[in-house]
């Protein structure tokens, strides 16, 4: 399958026009004036004075010229990363099934291997959202059934397993030291398999970039992201984002593809990715606190103006047994504060727990009938889905 297009290039056949005659008589005129002076000293001894031939030495001067600088592509740093890292970033090959015709649903991607004594490869989860069937493509000789050992949809991330000998492995740097304009490479397989593992290079553009995008589910989950410049391309994602040292500091995650936009390209920050690769490869799932709240909704400024209602949470239902009931929270109460930090947002209430573990204490202030009140809660384990 090609992904290029070509323009083909167009041109006429002219006829000799008055513009031609004219260059042609200048040129005409020059030649004829230089040949007339070439013959002048013959023609004219008396009039025209010999040329003077410059001294050797001054010629010899002119004639020197600086030794070409030695290039070797060797010393690059870029060459010997691609060369260390490129063989553990592997292309990953997702079969979701057939459509209405029976044709295969396929869909590609990019993985990192991290462990290869079990054989273990970092993706993202939207790589192998859905599939029935995982393959990984070390090389074109190599390629491998994969088993999904566990994927977070709110983190984009997932991990797999491969049984396989003689495995590369890729290095985890740490992405909470980096800095806004040292080097960044991205290896990944961008398109598929026809252009396996591609580097391109550019550098760190921001950090902590908070992107909201769509799961496969279609939730609308928040990312805080590493930006770069380094060109991440569909089939990408999943890939390695590397510093100049040869270390995984992001995994490649997210591009925003408009006309008017060019080198915006987004990884996970490895060093916030490594607790949740752990907890996939120990539960096969990542443990989140809850609260044991639902039917919950945003009171904004707007409403709470309209509705004289404090800003905050709602808190519609409160599930039976949960942390929240357990706590004296009721339906109706609206959840002001956790702790110290105030709750404006369903986004604020999420960043508060997300930094929480399972089996914390935290305090949570509600207003019940126009009362403030305070209540203890231990949060407890998200139900899985």
């Amino acid at each position: 399958m090609s992904y290029f297009e070509r323009d083909a290039y167009y041109y006429r056949e002219r006829k000799p026009g008055y513009f031609f005659i004219i260059v042609v008589a200048l040129l005409s005129g020059i030649i004829g004036g230089i040949v007339a002076l070439s013959l002048s000293p013959y023609l004219f001894p008396e009039v025209v004075p010999p040329i003077l031939e410059e001294p050797q030495e001054k010629k010899e001067k002119q004639e020197a010229q600086l030794p070409p600088v030695p290039y070797n592509p060797a010393e690059s740093p870029v060459v010997a990363i691609a060369r260390q890292v490129g063989p553990a970033v592997v292309g990953i090959t997702n079969l979701r099934g057939h459509d209405f015709f029976n044709n295969q649903l396929v869909s590609t991607g990019s993985g990192v291997i991290f462990d290869r004594e079990n054989g273990y490869i970092v993706t993202n989860y939207h790589v192998v959202a859905g599939a029935q069937k995982i393959l990984v493509n070390l090389d074109e000789k190599r390629q491998y059934t994969a088993r999904l050992v566990g994927g977070d949809e709110r983190t984009d991330l997932a991990v797999l397993k491969i049984k396989a000998d003689n495995l590369p492995e890729a290095k985890f740097g740490d992405s909470t030291k980096l800095q806004v304009g040292e080097m960044a490479i991205a290896i990944g397989n961008p398109l598929g398999r026809e252009f396996a593992r591609s580097v391109t290079v550019g550098v760190i553009s921001a950090l902590n970039r908070e992107v909201t995008v769509e799961s496969p589910t279609g939730e609308a989950i928040t990312l805080k992201l590493i930006q770069t410049d380094a060109a991440i391309n569909p089939g990408n994602s999943g890939g390695a984002l590397v510093n100049a040292r040869g270390e995984v500091i992001g995994i490649n995650s997210v591009k925003i593809a408009r006309a008017d936009v060019e080198g915006m390209g987004f990884a996970i920050p490895i060093s916030d990715a490594q607790p949740i690769i752990q907890q996939l490869i120990e539960k096969g799932y990542v443990s989140r606190p809850f609260i044991g709240i639902y039917d919950f909704r945003e009171i904004t400024e707007e409403m709470s103006e309209w509705y004289g209602l404090p800003v905050g949470i709602y808190v519609g239902g409160i599930v039976p047994g949960g942390p929240a009931e357990k706590a004296g929270m009721k339906p109706g109460d609206i959840i002001v504060k956790i702790d110290d930090e105030i709750i404006a947002s369903f986004e604020d209430l999420q960043k508060v727990l997300y930094r929480h573990q399972v089996g914390d204490r935290v305090t949570i202030t509600v207003i019940r009938n126009g009362k403030r009140l305070t209540l203890p809660v231990i949060l407890g384990e998200m139900p899985r889905r």
